[in-house]
């Protein structure tokens, strides 16, 4: 029997938690006009604080762990942005008293790695800026990556409701560990946590989709061909951040597309890496447009990938055979 890495999953469970209280807090306080500034500062502030919380947690748990996250701290560091730095301040000090400035920039920084490791974690503070903004879905997504093998996930998903059509406070965080499963839990309460699996649909006409709501994210007319192929009448459910693994995972949809835009673009390892075991560990299947298994060995990116699959694995064969049909952009990937 390997390793159950039940320690890093009870440190990434608590760490995302803590997370999310900060964002909760950063979105209560945003006002409409501010929603609407270029430089988005309320997703900026709780991206940062979100980071520097989770980065803390790890480097105190498992100090020898590097961690490839998305943000750093070089905006705090400028003159002109002391009010960020207070208001980022403000935020992490309600959950972690001791902070400082420069606690802060380091706690930050400390998911400054870009290079491939034997060991670890990637990060992703806020995944769906625009989801944040306008209070639909985002999450926080944390996995951790041994030998190239993500080993556990944790993804947050605060305006998610803990089961499919559940009525009551939204929330929930959905986990997973390499051969042991994948398990929803509320963000915030006592409640047991409960298996997830995803959908035994096998005709492909019945199937559910889903995709990003912003077209620079995914190719949405390619997708759009590839359901037509399929015989899926209905439209696509297009959710912001990697809340869309999470509905495959528990069965509410059979197949999320990620269909590259350009030819060169490679997605990041952050943006994937917790909703893929999760899938995967519901019983789900996640490759690349040409059926190859997500590479977690070269650093920031999926280079050796283009685009994501996400299925139910009834349908992954199916759905690749369609991409497959002439006139689609995924050929020669």
């Amino acid at each position: 029997m390997g390793r159950t890495y039940a320690a890093e999953c009870e440190v990434a469970i608590r760490a995302v938690r803590q997370a999310v209280a900060l964002c909760r807090a950063v979105r209560d306080e945003i006002q409409p006009e501010a929603v609407a500034k270029a430089d988005l500062s309320p997703v900026t502030v709780a991206d940062l604080g979100s980071q520097a919380l989770i980065c803390r947690a790890l480097a105190q748990a498992f100090p020898d762990d590097a961690v490839i996250a998305e943000e750093d701290s070089s905006q705090l560091r400028r003159p002109e942005n002391a009010a960020m730095l207070g208001s980022v301040l403000r935020y992490v000090r309600a959950i972690r008293p001791e902070a400082d400035a420069a606690s802060l920039r380091g706690w930050i920084d400390r998911g400054g790695a870009r290079e491939y490791a034997e060991r670890f974690w990637t990060l992703d503070p806020i995944d769906g800026t625009k989801g944040f903004l306008r209070g639909g879905q985002y999450a926080i997504a944390l996995a951790l990556v041994v030998e190239g093998t993500i080993e556990v996930a944790a993804l947050a998903c605060p305006n998610l409701p803990l089961e499919p059509g559940a009525i009551g406070p939204p929330g929930a965080i959905l986990v997973a560990g390499r051969g042991r499963g994948a398990s929803a839990r509320p963000i915030d309460g006592d409640e047991p946590e409960r298996s997830v699996r995803v959908s035994l649909l096998s005709d492909p006409a019945a199937a559910r989709f889903c995709e990003s709501v912003e077209a620079g994210h995914s190719a949405h007319d390619e997708a759009a061909a590839v359901a037509a192929r399929l015989g899926i009448s209905g439209p696509p459910a297009r959710l912001d951040s990697q809340a869309k693994y999470a509905v495959v995972a528990r069965g509410e949809a059979e197949i999320y597309l990620r269909l590259p835009t350009r030819p060169d673009y490679r997605e990041r390892i952050w943006d994937h890496a917790a909703g893929a075991l999760i899938v995967e560990e519901a019983g789900g299947v996640v490759t690349d447009v040409s059926g190859r298994r997500l590479e977690f060995t070269h650093g920031r990116d999926l280079a050796a990938n283009r685009g994501v699959i996400v299925t139910n694995g009834r349908l992954h064969d199916r759905v690749l055979a369609a991409l497959e049909a002439p006139g689609t952009s995924s050929e020669g990937a």
